[in-house]
């Protein structure tokens, strides 16, 4: 019998008054891999992680974790996940060292269990020469690097991380994303939501992109690419050349420009004049992204 999801949600609803918030959406997530939520500010997503996490109230259809109600669940059950939230909310009176030690015991472990746990999470994040420094002498990079150690401290089996690598500069995130990785081939489930495209790209087994309560598309990152703005984008500088007929393209208007998205570069290249001002790269996530949720920008 296959084994059932680790998270599944049907017809899941949330409203605050007469706001809908999330209204009616469906998707599971399997065990093992990483599984992106994307969507713009307001889209939905946080509200939908916090009632994974218990700690927004579902008001209608059914949300399972660990195969049972998320509200049936008990301490032992909520010790089988991790978060990492978006703020570093790390005690800045207490050292590396301590801050780990103390979650721990948050989570019910034995001390000596705890005790052992510390140095092999401080060395899987790099962080084993800071291990007596105080929160407030490490780096952005390494405070996030602590509270992902920290989310693991209990050997989670479901680890959800919101947006865990923003505002840090590309080493920071690059390493950040080798250990994540690492954790996929542990076996861990990695529930991730970021505003870094190339992020979900490299991370993520399958996306979800959700905008105002519900869902738009979810996939693979190359299944959404290839249905959405297929292999390969020219953006053709306005106005466009003369005796260009563009209407058999997939095209989209961006004002001082017209996207192009096409399947075969060559075909594309023969139909475009010579005097045409374009640029040619490789479809991505970020297109799809833009494309199922438009370009309107989303203040917080």
């Amino acid at each position: 019998m296959a084994e059932s999801p680790i998270i599944a949600a049907r017809g899941l609803t949330k409203r605050f008054g007469d706001f809908e918030a999330v209204r009616g959406i469906d998707f599971a997530v399997e065990r093992a891999g990483c599984i992106g939520l994307l969507g713009p500010n307001g889209a939905g997503k946080t509200t939908t992680m916090r009632m994974v996490m218990g700690l927004t109230r579902v008001t209608g259809g059914e949300l399972l974790v660990f195969g049972r109600p998320v509200q049936a669940l008990d301490r032992a059950a909520k010790g089988r996940i991790g978060l990492v939230p978006q703020d570093n909310n790390l005690d800045p009176d207490l050292t590396v060292r301590e801050n780990l030690l103390i979650y721990g015991r948050y989570f019910g472990l034995p001390a000596d269990t705890v005790r052992a746990r510390v140095p092999e999470l401080l060395g899987f994040m790099q962080l084993a020469e800071k291990a007596g420094a105080t929160v407030n002498a490490l780096s952005g990079g390494m405070q996030r690097r602590l509270v992902i150690a920290r989310a693991l401290i209990a050997n989670s089996e479901l680890v959800i991380l919101d947006e865990p690598t923003t505002g840090l500069d590309p080493q920071a995130r690059v390493l950040i994303w080798k250990q994540l990785m690492q954790l996929k081939k542990a076996g861990k489930t990695l529930l991730l939501t970021t505003h870094y495209m190339d992020e979900a790209q490299r991370l993520c087994d399958r996306i979800i992109v959700i905008d105002s309560g519900v869902i738009l598309d979810e996939g693979t990152p190359q299944a959404l690419i290839d249905r959405h703005v297929k292999g390969h984008v020219f953006e053709v500088q306005k106005p466009l050349p003369d005796g260009f007929a563009d209407g058999d393209w997939d095209r989209e208007d961006i004002g001082d420009a017209v996207l192009y998205y096409v399947e075969t570069p060559r075909d594309f290249l023969a139909a475009l004049p010579d005097q045409a001002v374009y640029l040619h790269r490789q479809a991505n996530l970020e297109d799809v992204f833009l494309r199922l949720t438009g370009r309107q920008l989303r203040e917080p």
